[in-house]
């Protein structure tokens, strides 16, 4: 064979192979990311798999994944050059498929911040061997990750008292309600007839009988306060400082639960979902009424992690939206950096329809320090 001949041959080849992966490189590839959790605490290692399958009889010499990752999402540093970060916003995976090949590649991140992160599309790109063509597609890789705020060691946290908790946790024996049912236990000599629960007993072949939950008339709100200054329109600035709060919030929510205490959450923040795609201008601020059980706790973290540390409204009208639907027999602990002349009349208001109202302070040199007993107390009256 001739030179010349040699020549066109290898460029038809080289063009050739071009031409088909630009048209068919991208067909019939399929892709799936997930993790090894969907709900994590802050602080936490988890697991991400990028899972891709090559369904044609066509081999990928080299497909590039690109997806963007939030800076929160601590990748583990890796030799391997097929995983690249950059500038903690996009993340690269490199791959090469074999006909009708699936591959999948895990890699292991730190979630160090509370959030709520969607990953809705990879862009994918492919190329003949020789890197003469390309193509480029953008296809649908819908995952979800939700990091609850980590939890502070109650002792950490500024209570106005150190009784605070007992007192609130004394409450919750007032009456016990026979309509509540908690669960069932063992019979034990003297329990009515008429608490037996004859469905658990044939279940188990042991006697048993229903257990009556509490029911109580003060019931406990914990409030967090987003303003910094009394105007609504300035940002919140001190992002840390309020993160310290959301954890407070969630470390009090977790433990009164835990005891049995019907406890609630609300702030004058919004929630990232719905509003980060709704054309709504109006953001509602968070009121999740009291309640007890483990699903309440689970819906309390829940929507913290999904909070915007955004001000939907001023924690002045906030309180309002209590008095004004006569809101009674509440424990309120309201965690906040101010205290204004209308935010104190509001709560002089609360205490007189029946309520009562503690503060935790939320402050740059509790957070960074050691919080002394006489600093951290404050009772409104």
């Amino acid at each position: 064979m001739s030179i010349p001949w040699f020549i066109i041959i290898t460029v038809a080849i080289i063009f050739g192979q071009s031409y088909i992966y630009s048209k068919w490189g991208l067909s019939r590839i399929l892709y799936k990311r997930t993790f090894s959790k969907s709900i994590v605490f802050e602080g936490e290692e988890i697991e991400m798999v990028d899972e891709i399958s090559n369904k044609k009889l066509l081999p990928i010499p080299w497909l590039r994944l690109e997806s963007k990752i939030h800076a929160s999402l601590k990748f583990r540093k890796i030799s391997n050059q097929d995983n690249e970060i950059d500038s903690e916003e996009f993340h690269r995976t490199l791959f090469s498929l074999m006909p009708y090949q699936k591959v999948k590649r895990r890699q292991k991140l730190t979630c160090t911040q509370r959030g709520y992160f969607q990953f809705k599309t990879v862009s994918m790109t492919t190329g003949d061997a020789f890197g003469f063509g390309s193509s480029f597609e953008s296809k649908q890789a819908k995952a979800e990750l939700t990091v609850y705020p980590k939890l502070a060691p109650l002792d950490e946290i500024p209570l106005p008292s150190h009784s605070w908790l007992g007192d609130i946790t004394v409450k919750r024996w007032i009456i016990e309600d026979p309509f509540v049912i908690a669960g069932v236990r063992d019979y034990s000599y003297g329990d009515p007839m008429n608490t037996i629960n004859w469905k658990a007993t044939a279940r188990t072949n042991s006697l048993q009988v229903s257990k009556r939950d509490y029911t109580a008339d003060h019931h406990l709100l914990i409030y967090l306060n987003f303003d910094e200054t009394e105007d609504i329109w300035l940002p919140v600035k001190d992002l840390e400082l309020f993160e310290q709060g959301i954890s407070y919030a969630a470390s009090l929510a977790q433990y009164t639960l835990s005891q049995g205490i019907s406890t609630g959450f609300g702030c004058n923040a919004y929630l990232v979902e719905p509003f980060q795609n709704s054309t709504d201008p109006i953001k509602q601020p968070i009121r999740i009424q009291p309640s007890n059980g483990t699903h309440q706790l689970t819906y309390i973290l829940d929507t913290m992690a999904k909070l915007r540390l955004d001000r939907s409204m001023s924690f002045n009208h906030f309180l309002l939206e209590d008095i004004n639907r006569q809101m009674q027999n509440t424990d309120i602990l309201l965690i906040t950096t101010i205290l204004t002349e209308k935010m104190e009349e509001n709560i002089r208001i609360l205490e007189e329809n029946g309520n009562s109202v503690e503060i935790v302070w939320l402050q740059k040199e509790m957070v960074n320090n050691d919080v002394n007993d006489e600093a951290g107390e404050r009772n409104v009256s």
